[in-house]
C-alpha cells in the first residue's frame, strides 16, 4: 500500500481498467488464477492502488442458459473468478451489455461468486433499486462513492427484473441528490457509446451534465477504442479505454482493439485530484495485458494527446460523428427496418430503402423514433412483449 505524505494530506490511488472478459486464450488463465500472465508487468499498479476497479464484460455461470439477443452472448465458468481474485482487484462493475447474455440465473451466480471471494460488485442486482446502488468506499478519511450505467440494450434491470442500471440522467439526478451525503468523491462508470467511436455529441454532452450534477470522474468503457480525455469544470472525464483483457476473435486482427489504458486517480482528502494513464498492450500477439514498450508508449500518447484536444472542440466531434453515421447509414436503416440478411446486403447501397420504402415511408419511421412520446410507446411495446 502506497505510504501517505502526511496525516493531513493523504492521497488515495483509484485504479481503473474497462472491459474483461475471459475468453480466447487468456480463459486458462482466468481459471488457473495465474494473474501474472494476465497482467505480467501491470500486475505492480494493481497491488500498489488504494482500490482497483474493473468492468467484468460477462456473467459467470455454472451452466449455459442464453437468452435471446443480438449480437454475441458471453458466459465464462465460474472458475473465471480465481484469476480476478489473485489480480487484486477489490470492485467489479457490472453495468454492461453482456451481463445479462444467461438471464437472470447467469447474473446471480455472477454475484454469488464475487461475493465468494470478496470481490465486491456494482451496477447489476436483483432489480432496479440494487442494480442503482452507489457503492460507497472508505479510503482513510475519504469516501469514494462508485455508480456504474449501462446503456438501454438488453441487460437492463426493472423495478422487479434482474439486469443492469440504465442510464437514466433524470434518475442520475435523483440518486445523487438522495445519496449525496454518503460520500465525498463520485466515480461514475458508464458503459456505452457506439463501439470503436467516441465520443458520440451525445455521450459527451451526458459526460458534461455528469460533472455539473455532481461527479468528479466520469470513466467510459464499451467503445475499445482509443477515445481521448478532458478536464471538464473540477471533474474528469475519459471517453473510452479501450479493452483490459479480452481476446475477441473477430477482432484479432484490428490494431486498434489491443491498446488501451488504466486511469489513475490520486485523491486528496480535500477531494482534489490529478489523473495519470497506464498504457498497455492485450491479447496480441500473447495473452494478457502488458505495458507498451518505451517508444510504442510515446507514440500512443502522441496520439491519444491530439484527440483529447480534438474532443474538446464541438466542431470536431460533429463531424466525426456525422462521418461515422454516414458510413454506417444504410445498415441502421436496414436494422430499424427490420431487413433480413439478404435485404440488408440488397441495401448496402440504399436501393431497397428507395424500391421498397419511398420517402414517405421513411419520414413515417423517422417520426417513430425522433418523437419522445412515440418512441417511449414503441420501447413499452417491446419491454411488455406486447407483439
Amino acid at each position: 500500500m502506497p505510504v501517505p505524505e502526511s496525516k493531513e494530506n493523504r492521497v488515495a490511488t483509484v485504479l481503473i481498467g474497462a472491459d474483461i472478459c475471459p475468453i480466447g486464450g487468456n480463459l486458462p488463465y482466468f481459471k488457473a488464477g495465474d494473474a501474472r500472465s494476465l497482467l505480467n508487468n501491470l500486475l505492480p499498479e494493481f497491488g500498489a492502488a488504494d482500490l482497483t476497479i474493473a468492468n467484468l464484460e460477462c456473467p459467470l455461470i455454472e451452466r449455459s442458459t442464453p437468452i435471446l439477443k443480438t449480437g454475441p452472448v458471453f458466459g465464462e465458468p465460474s472458475a473465471c473468478i480465481n484469476g480476478l481474485k489473485q489480480a487484486a482487484i477489490d470492485v467489479l462493475t457490472l453495468a454492461n451489455n453482456h451481463i445479462m447474455d444467461h438471464g437472470a440465473t447467469g447474473l446471480k451466480n455472477t454475484l454469488d461468486v464475487c461475493a465468494s471471494v470478496g470481490i465486491e460488485t456494482v451496477g447489476a442486482g436483483e432489480n432496479l433499486k440494487a442494480a442503482r446502488r452507489i457503492l460507497v468506499k472508505k479510503l482513510g478519511n475519504l469516501r469514494i462513492g462508485l455508480l456504474a450505467v449501462a446503456e438501454h440494450e438488453f441487460s437492463i434491470a426493472t423495478e422487479d427484473s434482474w439486469g443492469a442500471n440504465p442510464l437514466d440522467l433524470i434518475d442520475y439526478v435523483r440518486n445523487l441528490n438522495g445519496q449525496r451525503n454518503n460520500f465525498d468523491y463520485l466515480v461514475v462508470l458508464l458503459h456505452g457509446a457506439d463501439e470503436f467511436h467516441v465520443p458520440t455529441p451525445r455521450i459527451r454532452d451526458t459526460c458534461h451534465f455528469m460533472i455539473e450534477m455532481g461527479a468528479n470522474a466520469v470513466i467510459v468503457q464499451h467503445p475499445h477504442c482509443l477515445g481521448g480525455y478532458e478536464q471538464y469544470q473540477d471533474g474528469h472525464i475519459v471517453y473510452g479505454q479501450g479493452a483490459l483483457i479480452m481476446d475477441e476473435g473477430i477482432y484479432r486482427n484490428l490494431k486498434s482493439f489491443h491498446e488501451g489504458f488504466l486511469v489513475k486517480l490520486s485523491i486528496s482528502d480535500d477531494t482534489t485530484s490529478k489523473m495519470e494513464i497506464v498504457p498497455f498492450v492485450q491479447s496480441h500477439p500473447l495473452p494478457g495485458a502488458r505495458r507498451m514498450e518505451k517508444e510504442k508508449e510515446q507514440q500512443f500518447r502522441r496520439q491519444l494527446e491530439e484527440k483529447s484536444h480534438a474532443v474538446k472542440d464541438d466542431a470536431f466531434v460533429e463531424a466525426q460523428w456525422l462521418r461515422f453515421c454516414e458510413e454506417r447509414k444504410h445498415d441502421y436503416v436496414s436494422s430499424l427496418l427490420g431487413h433480413n440478411r439478404i435485404l440488408s446486403k440488397l441495401n448496402a447501397g440504399g436501393l431497397v430503402e428507395k424500391l421498397l420504402h419511398g420517402k414517405k415511408a421513411l419520414l413515417g419511421t423517422k417520426n417513430i423514433v425522433c418523437c419522445e412520446t412515440h418512441r417511449e410507446a414503441i420501447e413499452t411495446i417491446f419491454n411488455h412483449h406486447l407483439i
